[in-house]
């Protein structure tokens, strides 16, 4: 019986990841186009790629966590068919984001002359500020995007965004090739034309999802209070209750990894180089891991909702298990395409070989990666925010990132110590993330 369940719990679980996993796929694969096209025209268009991205990333997940909090209040409301909340919390997400996405737009504008500071190479530097201050216009929309999307997910209906994301995705290939290499007429931008290319492939984004969310008949139930008037500073307030907590975590892990990128900085553009690439290719099977936490959380959330505790520490434990399976394949992936995946990237031989180098450690690092993101999302499912954020501050802010400076500097092992650091620091995460999930949905099922 116990054997049935789970494989119940499996196939749930599979059919909401799967739309989130190529949906996450779609955000991630825009950076890894922007890398593998800017990669073309040189090693330091590609550093400067690496230095922008790894800052950019900081407000990407800020403004990611905040969204996130509205998929677990969204399905516990519709666990217990609370369709009023549901539509309140539809517009006060709405406007919760957008709200955030330009304060983000704005801060992040003011502080990138500021990336002068972090003791780059000069021409880096150069090509990174104007790069950096697009995508930080392209968090207004995308933001946008988010608030409709994380609503939907909510509800359990994953595959529309999944659908937009790959247009969006093609549609930011199809840019990144006529504005980075000047075809169709237009002069070659090179760095900046990518980050147009992410700006207007996320307002097409935003257009689209929120077209869904606003015209579709399904929600018709929850349009009636979508107008200013119903603007609750209580929702708002439990949105960021929720969110913040969250962004902090995302920006301990992600800090963790944008800050690494900096000290590898500080040893050479190649090293940067070599780091984006490999970067890029865990990104990508974190990303997708994220689609598997994103369906950890809807299942979590609204069995909690149901009170049906037990159905919701199975539904818990087998995202653990999908996503430790999906690691080990993608580890197993990388090994085997460590020399010729940074081939597609850069024709520089020193940085294809630490790129190679580098790839290794990132697939030693799979399974603790797709854990620790899996117990997260489970853990935001039963809205357990704090503790997670204070275990991501310690794994990664005092134990990987120290760990990691002193074998690249101390010890000499140059860039694969600081990435030795990072398999470090997710270990420790993903062993006490687990820990911490067991711990709670024991004590809700008892």
């Amino acid at each position: 019986m116990r054997s049935e369940e789970y494989r119940e719990h499996f196939r749930k679980n599979f059919l909401l990841a799967y739309p989130v996993v190529l949906s996450q796929l779609g955000h991630i694969m825009v950076s890894v186009f922007d890398s593998l096209m800017v990669g073309q025209i040189g090693t330091i268009p590609l550093a400067a790629a690496s230095l922008g991205n790894s800052i950019f990333t900081i407000t990407l997940v800020f403004g990611l966590g905040v969204s996130y909090s509205i998929t677990p209040l969204i399905a516990a409301a519709d666990g217990r068919r609370n369709y009023t909340r549901i539509s309140l919390l539809l517009l006060n997400g709405l406007f919760s984001n957008l709200l955030l996405g330009v304060f983000l737009f704005i801060a992040g504008y003011f502080l990138s002359p500021y990336i002068t500071f972090l003791d780059q190479p000069e021409e880096v530097v150069r090509q990174a500020i104007p790069y950096i201050n697009i995508l930080f216009l392209s968090m207004v929309p995308l933001m946008v995007f988010q608030a409709f999307r994380q609503f939907a997910e909510g509800l359990s209906l994953t595959k529309q965004a999944m659908y937009i994301s790959i247009v969006a995705n093609a549609l930011n290939v199809l840019l990144n090739y006529i504005l980075i290499f000047g075809k169709l007429g237009f002069e070659p931008m090179g760095l900046v034309g990518a980050g147009w290319a992410t700006l207007i492939s996320r307002i097409i984004m935003a257009l689209m999802m929120g077209a869904y969310v606003l015209y579709a008949k399904r929600f018709a139930a929850f349009h009636r209070f979508l107008t200013i008037r119903h603007l609750s500073l209580i929702h708002m307030y439990h949105i960021f209750k929720l969110g913040l907590p969250i962004s902090g975590q995302m920006v301990f892990e992600m800090g963790a990894f944008s800050f690494s990128a900096i000290m590898i900085g500080w040893l050479g553009a190649r090293e940067l180089a070599a780091h984006q690439i490999a970067i890029n290719v865990a990104s990508v099977t974190y990303m997708m891991a994220s689609g598997i936490a994103a369906a950890a959380t809807i299942r979590v959330g609204n069995q909690k909702g149901l009170r049906n505790f037990r159905a919701m520490r199975m539904a818990g434990n087998s995202s653990f298990a999908m996503g430790v399976i999906f690691m080990i394949a993608s580890g197993i992936l990388m090994i085997a395409g460590k020399n010729f995946i940074p081939s597609l990237y850069i024709d520089d031989p020193a940085v294809i070989e630490m790129a190679s180098m580098l790839m290794i450690i990132a697939a030693l690092f799979q399974i603790s990666d797709g854990v620790q993101v899996v117990g997260l999302g489970a853990l935001r499912g039963l809205e357990d925010v704090r503790i997670p954020s204070l275990i991501s501050l310690v794994a990664y802010w005092v134990i990987g990132l120290p760990v990691g400076y002193f074998l690249c500097f101390k010890a000499g092992f140059g860039v694969n110590g600081v990435w030795t650091g990072l398999l470090v620091g997710l270990s420790v995460a993903a062993i006490l993330l687990f820990w911490r999930f067991k711990m709670l949905s024991h004590q809700l099922d008892k």
